[in-house]
């Protein structure tokens, strides 16, 4: 059911587009920016629903129950219209076949007609100037929404004629009771799979899922909890063993720095309940009384250190026993 009350956050995005509704004059074209998996997709959705919805109570739409929201949800209100391309690049003729020549017709039974293009931003600047001339001069019953992750792709011509909605990173605590409460996951693994959504519930949901998340979970903490201690040798076998893991590198390193985070974290409140990894208080009690501030400093900066290396092509063998070296000298 689509359903604004059902999106997690962006409280001030959803009250805008809920006096759109209410006052029954949306604006002709929005740009909903955010990362993946941010609510993007779904408040789409959840508004496009709603311009539809049959109830005669603004309060409650979209009310799920019409037969507009029933099309809705099933995608297949024939005034919703998803322009979707499996090319890399959207060219004159995509937009022009499946959104230009179409918005001339009226609406079939709703009072709008909306076309939501997801990944808008691989519109070419031929396309986008095609769209432009549709922009300046919309029927009165149009609405469009461009969902992307990057505004910086638009024309300015276009950001300019279009809303600008910015779907910004949820609060890890949201999405951890998000993940208790509807997920039923224990707060250790609900913490983490929130710490490192970047924000986002959708990515958070995925590493719930995921088997291979908590196998490399297991595999990071097998390897930090002796990581104050490790010998040389220890460090070219954990190296030789990542480099066959290349694939999953960055969630690796993800774990490994949100295990530093964590020392830090101690060390400067003495607070359990602030851990990430909350069952393995006793080693991070321990690590944070050898490691000084300044040491875990340096070892954080190492692993941005570590992905500039990474970007650069630089050998990755080198660039892990660099970190690793890191780790071990403070």
């Amino acid at each position: 059911m689509l359903d604004f009350n059902s999106i997690l956050g962006h409280e001030s995005i959803k009250q805008h587009l809920k006096a759109a509704i209410a006052s029954g004059k949306p604006s002709h074209a929005y740009i909903f920016n955010g990362e993946e998996g941010s609510g993007r997709k779904t408040t789409a959705e959840a508004f496009a629903a709603a311009l539809c919805c049959q109830s005669q109570d603004d309060s409650i739409k979209p009310c799920g129950m019409c037969m507009a929201c029933m099309q809705a949800a099933s995608h297949n209100h024939p005034d919703i219209i998803h322009i979707t391309h499996e090319k890399s690049r959207i060219g004159v003729d995509d937009i022009r076949n499946t959104l230009i020549d179409d918005i001339a017709i009226k609406p079939f039974s709703a009072p709008f007609k909306i076309y939501i293009m997801d990944e808008a931003e691989r519109m070419t600047e031929q396309a986008q100037n095609a769209l432009l001339k549709t922009l300046e001069e919309p029927p009165a019953y149009a609405v469009i929404i461009l969902i992307t992750t990057n505004t910086g792709a638009f024309l300015q011509t276009i950001l300019s004629r279009c809303i600008t909605l910015q779907f910004k990173p949820l609060p890890n605590k949201l999405i951890t009771d998000y993940l208790m409460t509807h997920e039923k996951l224990p707060d250790y693994f609900a913490k983490l799979c929130a710490s490192f959504s970047g924000g986002s519930l959708g990515q958070a949901l995925k590493f719930t899922k995921n088997s291979e998340f908590e196998q490399i979970k297991n595999e990071v903490l097998e390897l930090m909890r002796n990581i104050d201690s490790i010998s040389i040798d220890a460090v070219s076998d954990a190296v030789a063993d990542l480099s066959t893991k290349k694939t999953d590198i960055n969630t690796y390193i993800g774990l490994m720095h949100l295990w530093f985070r964590d020392i830090l974290m101690f060390k400067a409140t003495q607070d359990a309940n602030r851990l990430v990894f909350l069952d393995e208080l006793m080693t991070i009690k321990r690590q944070a009384s050898k490691y000084g501030f300044e040491s875990l400093g340096r070892i954080l900066d190492a692993f941005y250190t570590l992905q500039d290396r990474l970007n650069a092509n630089v050998n990755f063998d080198t660039a892990m026993q660099l970190l690793f070296l890191n780790m071990r000298e403070h």
